[in-house]
């Protein structure tokens, strides 16, 4: 083979291989913008995406409807400061004669109204006051980045101390759906007042890492491994942490706060996999709820009356 053509086609190789390279870089750092920034870019839309995950308009409807109801509720806004400072919003609605508190944590680009709109009603029939949370970097909070746990479960340390403070004799419970599930069973890494009662956990994911494996190669069809190194650098840039530096099965070989682990089967953005190992490892008192045919965050929309009755012995046993 002549030299000429032996330099072109090395040439070309490389070029590809820079290309290569350079496509990777920018698909990793588009992966952590949509992931960890604020702001979602316009390409997305929240009912769109929620429609596309689950699968069901009908679901998507309920909870635009139910958030709306929720919304129109009269509550009490108050704010706390986050560990770091950063101002964190919350919604309280407030039970006449309140038998317990539940602080509860919405998900990933979710809001305290759309996330637990569909299961409000039962809580203020239960006599629960609520505090519904605004997730830092969301919403009226304040914070640049979207953390998936990692800096949240502080954030639900300082609620907890600001619950302890005004409802001295209440039993608390930390409530979660979706990443917020996850952001609840981080915190039990602490040692939490012995005012919680217990943790209900619906749908919640192990790791950050873990979970972005499992959109990146499933949901998006490309091979995670390419993105993982640098996406951990970039998660650790904008977060300070890289994304396994938490794990929560980790956290819960160690706990002893009593847990309500639920999740769907059909689960197709959180696999119900994550739910079980976190499950099968945690030490403390433990129930498991499965919502057959469900998709992510469904429990309650299939099953309501399993998921009432499951929620209402847990809170019996614990109180």
């Amino acid at each position: 083979m002549p030299i000429p053509l032996i330099l072109l086609l090395l040439t070309v190789f490389v070029i590809m291989l820079l290309l290569s390279a350079l496509l990777i870089n920018l698909t990793a750092r588009l992966l952590i913008v949509v992931a960890l920034n604020r702001r979602l870019p316009k390409i997305f839309t929240k009912r769109a995406t929620l429609s596309k995950i689950t699968g069901s308009d009908d679901f998507a409807n309920t909870l635009a409807q139910k958030e709306n109801k929720l919304k129109e509720s009269k509550t009490e806004t108050v704010t706390i400061q986050g560990y770091d400072g950063t101002k964190l919003v919350g919604h309280i609605l407030s039970a006449k004669t309140p038998k317990r508190v539940i602080i509860a944590v919405h998900g990933w680009r979710g809001t305290w109204s759309r996330d637990f709109g569909i299961v409000s009603d039962f809580w203020k029939e239960s006599d629960n006051t609520v505090i519904y949370v605004e997730q830092r970097g969301q919403n009226a909070s304040e914070g640049k980045y979207i953390t998936f746990g990692l800096c949240e479960r502080y954030d639900v340390l300082e609620w907890v101390k600001w619950a302890v403070e005004r409802y001295k004799n209440l039993p608390i419970y930390l409530c979660g759906v979706s990443m917020g599930a996850s952001t609840v069973l981080m915190s039990a890494e602490f040692d939490l007042s012995s005012a919680v009662h217990g943790i209900i956990a619906d749908s919640g994911f192990t790791s950050p890492s873990e979970i972005w494996r499992h959109v990146v190669r499933n949901s998006l069809h490309l091979p995670y491994n390419l993105y993982k190194k640098l996406a951990s650098k970039l998660c650790k840039k904008k977060t300070g942490y890289h994304s396994d530096a938490c794990s929560t099965e980790k956290i819960l070989e160690k706990c002893s706060t009593p847990i309500l682990f639920i999740h769907g089967t059909d689960d197709s953005f959180v696999p119900v996999e994550m739910t079980y190992r976190n499950y099968r490892v945690c030490s403390s008192p433990k129930r498991l709820f499965v919502v057959p045919g469900a998709n992510h965050g469904m429990s309650y929309f299939i099953d309501p009356v399993g998921y009432q009755r499951e929620m209402a012995s847990f809170f019996l046993q614990y109180d």
